[in-house]
Parts: structure tokens; C-alpha cells; sequence
């Protein structure tokens, strides 16, 4: 009982906190497990986390009065069997009794009670409760054993199916079994036998069951069941042997032990397995003889891929190989990423966009997509390095399948070099061909001149004849004449120089306030970067007119603000002088067309500026480059070929 007691719940519900203590003193004895609720949301919050046997209600509560929350409590499946007790010291109207049991109380009691009656209605109630416990348990109990039948009764049917379709199973295969099926008792005796039996002994099943089965099996040495097969000689009724399989199974029914025998005729397989081995002698014979082909193939394969993988490495042409279904290079050589600029980890797994291949004479790019597929044979290209730098070479590819991807080869000759040096040999040819012409003409041009200039002089003071602003324009113009046929005649290749061991820093330094006043003039800034630097053998005349003609030439170039900068410095090549505006830059369409003597971009320049310079830098033995872009332009001299001050000076002293 005392489990029982502390077992079962009791909810007290009433907003006064003293109503509460008084119930809890009374029913505390009882010693059950007493939970209060000083509302009634705080009572339906407790049975929805508890189980209780009783509750005690309050009817006048602030809120949800004591109705309300016993109607809600009713109105759930879970809680709806709860014994409500509603104890009230004001609600005594025979209308609000009415209530009270309408809602689901099983009982009213008006304040002041006896505490005896309460305590003997709630005992009474708990009984209740525990009755009702106990039904459900018994309920439960029956259904549990109840559902256990079931199952057992199930199962039982389940077995008996099993057991008869396995008996209708076993004698199905016994009579549809191609191999002979002999049941005998432990001293090999022969009780059954199966129809394939007497097909493959030639015995009716009466005559052989009673025989021993040593009849039919001479040679069995064991009854013993095995789940290994015993290959033996089995003896036909005609005195016939014949190869056979054997396999013992042992049974018990009814404490009697049987054996059942199982027997195969395996008279066809030995023949198709001898036939077998000697096609396996013969397989093996011909993989033995394609294997060392195979072997000897794979071996050249491998040294050709050997040879291919050296050519591929050290050869100095670019190669790349690229799959043509993505366009992406799988690999390049070293001289690819030399040439180009480029890591093999920025080329592997792109396309020919980042090289940028162009058909120079067709001024069109080549797309992966569209010109993978073709055969192209020392086609003339251009392409790009990394930075950017535009480079000539002849392209040849061809397509291959590596490890079953059709792939193309590509091989790109770089004939970059051979390509300025032929552009240096053309300027130069040009040049020759101006300075010998210069050499011829000018001279014979310049007499008449002289002649003109000097009557028009001599005219000037007789100005009855001839206004004089005529006779300025006459001289003006034939100065101008004589200018560009000075030029013109600097481009002679037989020009003497004056040369002398100098820095190239003391020359620009001399000619600094001249341009930096030109600069000024038209709202422009020229910044110097002079390094140290070793003297060169200069024609201090020719150097100044070569640095001049390309100053000038950049403060055109640039708009009001710009800056223009004269470095010099020291490089693993010589010494080298650097002229860079802030211009629009060169079209490239034109950029090679730069020193070639009477091509001008100006409306009234005579084109001979730079050809000038480029004869001056050829009889230094330096050479000019040109970077441009649309953030400007840059003139780089080297004297990379100048002969040494010293030695210029040991020659020297050798004819003194």
C-alpha cells in the first residue's frame, strides 16, 4: 500500500495560499505525493507534465475559474478520467452545484468541512483509482498473452505450410532430378530410389530397393555423410562402368538415421575437360606467343616515347600539346615557358586565348574550336608572352592520339629575332641606300642654292624692285632647304665622327636647360634619372641631335601637364639611355615603319627626324628599341656593341 500511495498524485488548485496549506495539512498523512497550483493555467500546465489520481479545485479563482479549467481538463482524451472534487466556500447555489457536475466533478464540498469526510472521499477515490490501475494492467496482461497466442498459433500455421511444401519440394526434385537420388539405412541398405535411378542403372525401382548399395557403387569405400563430392566408378545392370560424382547427406525421423546418396554421371565433362585442357595448352601457347610480341611492342613503344619525351624536353622550338576536344594545354616544354613567361602551372588547363596566336597576314586570331582540327605546315604567326610582348614564329601541328584522347602537337619555331634582325637589315639597306644617295646630291643641290640665296641678298637692298617681305619668304624657304638637305646628308653611311670617351650623363646635363626651357614653353615637365654610369665613345655633336630629335619628338606627343623622362643606367648589355613620355602612345600598324627616312605622322615634318637618329645609333654601334602602349611611348639606346673606352685608348696610344 505504501507503494502504491507514493505512486499516485494529487493536484490542489485554489488562489489562496492558506486554503492550500489547510488541504495539504489534511491530506499529508495520507502520505501521497501532493502538488499545488495557485491558478488555474498553472494547474492545466501540471497535468500536462503529470499523472494524476485526484484534484481538488477550487470553483472561484481570478482568471480561469475552477469550471472552466475542469472543462478543459475534461475535454482532453488524456486527462479526461481524472476525478475532479470542487471545493468552494461561495458558489453553494444549487445552479453552480448543477455546474459544478455538468463540467465533470465527481463531488462538491462546501467550506468549513471535516476533515475525516474529505480524507474518506479522497481514500475512497485513490481505491478507485488503484482499481481502475489494475483493470488496465489486467487488460494489458490479457492482451499481451492474447497477441503471444496469436503469434504462436501463426507461427504454427507458418511450419506446418513450410513443412509441406518442403515435403512436396523434396519429392518434386527427387522425381525431376537429372541425378540418381538413393536413400539407404546405416548398413547401405536401399530404401528409395528416384526415377533418374533407374534411367541411369538401367534397374526398376522394385528389383534394386532391398539391395545394398554396393551394388550400384562398387567402389564406395564410406557412408559417411559429406558435403565434399567423391568421384568414383558406378556399375550399370549391363556390367557398364561410367565415371560418377557422389554425395552423402545423413537424416534423422523418429530416432532412425538414414543416408542419402546422390549420384551424377560425369562421363561427358571428363570428355569435354580433357577437350578443355588441350584448348587451355593451346590458349596458352598462342598468350605466351602474342605476350612476347606484346612485350617486344611495348618495349619499342617505350623507347619511342623515351625518345619523343627528350625531343619534346630539350627542344629549343616551342611545344605544346593540347586536347582538341577542350582546346586546353596538357603540357608544354621548356622552351615554351621561357619563351612566353609563363609558369606550367598558368598553362596547364587553359586555351590558346592566353598566347593570343594571330595569322598576321589575315589579321584574325586562331580559335581552339575552329582551328584545332586543321593541319597547319610553318604557318606564319604571331603571338603573345605574359608581358605582353608581341613575337613572330611559324607554327606547324599535328594530331595524335595519347591514351585514347585525340589530341593535337603543336611545334612553334621562334623566329623572332631572325624577324628584327631582317627589319635592322632592311632599315640599314635603306639607310645605305639614302646615304649614298645623299652623298651624290646634296652637294650638287646646295651649290644653286647658295648661288640663289646669295642674288636674293644681294637684291634685298634694291627694294624698288622686289618687296622685301617676298625676298624674307625666298630666303626663309631655301634655309629651310638647306636644313633638310643637312639632314638628309647626315644619313651618309661615310659620315666622319668626331668620337671621345664621355658619359652620357655630361651630355644631357649640357642640353637640360635647352629642352627643359621647351618643356616650360608649353606647360610640360622633363625629370632626369641619371645613374652611374662608364664612359662611351660619343660623337658628342651627334648624341646631343639624337636625344634632342627624340625629346622633342615625346613633348609633342604628350598634353599640357605631361612629364618627360631621360634615365640612363647600367645594364648586363651596356649602357643605355631611356626617353619615355606620357603620350598617346604608337599604333602598332606603324611601329615598324619608325626610322624609315621621309615617313612622318606630323603635317609638316619632314620624316628624317628619327631616320637621323637611327643613322646616329648605327655609327655608335647602338641600338634602338621601342616600347609603346597607350600610357606612352619609350626610346631605349643601348650601346651594347660600343668598343671599351680602354681599348679605344691602348689603339690610340699604339699610332702616337
Amino acid at each position: 500500500m505504501m507503494e502504491e500511495n507514493q505512486q499516485v498524485k494529487i493536484l490542489i488548485v485554489d488562489d489562496r495560499p492558506e486554503n492550500i496549506l489547510s488541504l495539504v495539512a489534511i491530506l499529508r498523512p495520507l502520505k501521497y505525493e501532493l502538488i499545488t497550483a495557485n491558478s488555474g493555467e498553472e494547474a492545466l500546465k501540471h497535468v500536462l507534465n503529470h499523472e494524476f489520481a485526484l484534484i481538488l479545485l477550487d470553483v472561484q479563482m481570478p482568471g480561469l475559474n475552477g469550471f472552466q479549467v475542469a472543462e478543459i481538463i475534461k475535454s482532453r482524451e488524456s486527462s479526461s478520467h481524472i476525478p475532479i472534487i470542487f471545493v468552494t466556500a461561495i458558489s453553494q447555489a444549487l445552479e453552480h452545484v448543477n455546474q459544478g457536475y455538468s463540467v465533470g466533478a465527481v463531488d462538491y464540498i462546501f467550506k468549513p468541512f471535516m476533515p475525516d469526510i474529505l480524507k474518506a472521499k479522497v481514500e475512497a477515490l485513490i481505491k478507485i483509482y488503484h482499481y481502475q490501475k489494475r483493470l488496465e494492467n489486467q487488460r494489458e496482461l490479457l492482451a499481451e498473452q492474447k497477441q503471444a497466442l496469436e503469434e504462436a498459433n501463426n507461427k504454427l500455421r507458418e511450419t506446418t505450410s513450410q513443412l509441406r511444401k518442403s515435403e512436396a519440394l523434396t519429392r518434386m526434385i527427387g522425381d525431376t532430378s537429372l541425378d540418381a537420388i538413393v536413400t539407404t539405412d546405416k548398413e547401405g541398405y536401399i530404401i528409395s530410389v528416384n526415377p533418374a535411378t533407374e534411367k541411369l542403372f538401367g534397374y526398376q525401382s522394385e528389383v534394386i530397393v532391398g539391395e545394398n548399395i554396393l551394388k550400384l557403387v562398387p567402389s564406395l569405400q564410406t557412408r559417411e555423410p559429406s558435403a565434399s563430392v567423391i568421384e568414383v566408378e558406378a556399375l550399370r545392370k549391363d556390367n557398364g562402368y561410367f565415371s560418377a560424382e557422389v554425395q552423402i547427406g545423413q537424416a534423422e525421423v523418429d530416432d532412425m538415421n538414414f543416408f542419402v546418396c546422390t549420384i551424377r554421371d560425369i562421363t561427358q565433362r571428363k570428355v569435354m575437360e580433357q577437350q578443355l585442357r588441350e584448348q587451355n595448352n593451346n590458349l596458352e601457347r598462342i598468350v605466351d606467343e602474342q605476350t612476347s610480341e606484346l612485350i617486344l611492342v611495348n618495349q619499342n613503344l617505350i623507347h619511342s616515347e623515351e625518345r619523343f619525351r627528350k625531343i619534346f624536353e630539350s627542344s629549343p622550338n616551342l611545344m605544346a600539346i593540347q586536347s582538341i576536344s577542350t582546346g586546353q594545354y596538357i603540357t608544354v616544354n621548356e622552351s615554351f615557358l621561357a619563351t612566353t613567361g609563363y609558369d606550367l602551372e598558368e598553362i596547364v588547363g587553359k586555351t590558346l586565348e592566353c598566347l593570343q596566336l594571330e595569322l598576321p597576314n589575315q589579321k584574325k586570331l586562331i580559335h581552339e574550336k575552329e582551328d584545332l582540327h586543321k593541319g597547319f605546315r610553318n604557318v606564319r604567326i604571331r603571338f603573345s608572352s605574359k608581358k605582353g610582348e608581341l613575337r613572330e614564329g611559324l607554327l606547324s601541328t599535328e594530331i595524335v592520339k595519347i591514351q585514347g584522347e585525340k589530341c593535337v602537337i603543336s611545334v612553334i619555331t621562334d623566329i623572332t629575332e631572325r624577324v628584327n634582325f631582317e627589319k635592322k637589315l632592311a632599315r640599314m639597306d635603306r639607310l645605305n641606300l639614302i646615304g649614298e644617295m645623299a652623298a651624290g646630291i646634296a652637294h650638287k643641290i646646295r651649290n644653286p642654292m647658295t648661288t640663289v640665296s646669295g642674288f636674293l641678298q644681294i637684291s634685298k637692298s634694291q627694294m624698288k624692285y622686289m618687296k622685301k617681305e617676298y625676298l624674307d619668304l625666298m630666303i626663309e624657304e631655301l634655309n629651310r632647304a638647306n636644313t633638310i638637305i643637312t639632314e638628309f646628308l647626315t644619313l651618309a653611311k661615310n659620315k666622319s665622327t668626331d668620337k671621345k670617351a664621355k658619359t652620357l650623363n655630361s651630355v644631357i646635363n649640357a642640353i637640360f636647360p635647352l629642352l627643359e626651357t621647351e618643356a616650360l614653353l608649353s606647360n610640360k615637365i622633363i625629370h632626369l634619372d641619371l645613374n652611374d654610369c662608364p664612359e662611351v665613345l660619343l660623337d658628342e655633336k651627334e648624341i646631343r641631335q639624337l636625344i634632342l630629335n627624340i625629346a622633342l619628338n615625346g613633348l609633342e606627343a604628350m598634353e599640357p601637364g605631361g612629364c618627360l623622362t631621360i634615365a640612363t643606367y647600367l645594364d648586363s648589355e651596356g649602357v643605355v639611355l631611356a626617353i619615355e613620355d606620357e603620350g598617346k602612345g604608337i599604333d602598332t600598324n606603324i611601329l615598324d615603319k619608325i626610322g624609315t627616312p621621309f615617313f612622318t605622322t606630323k603635317d609638316t615634318g619632314t620624316g628624317l627626324g628619327l631616320a637621323v637618329c637611327y643613322s646616329i645609333a648605327s655609327r655608335h654601334n647602338a641600338e634602338i628599341k621601342i616600347s609603346s602602349s597607350t600610357r606612352g611611348t619609350t626610346f631605349y639606346i643601348s650601346f651594347n656593341q660600343v668598343q671599351s673606352v680602354s681599348e679605344y685608348r691602348e689603339l690610340k696610344e699604339s699610332f702616337q
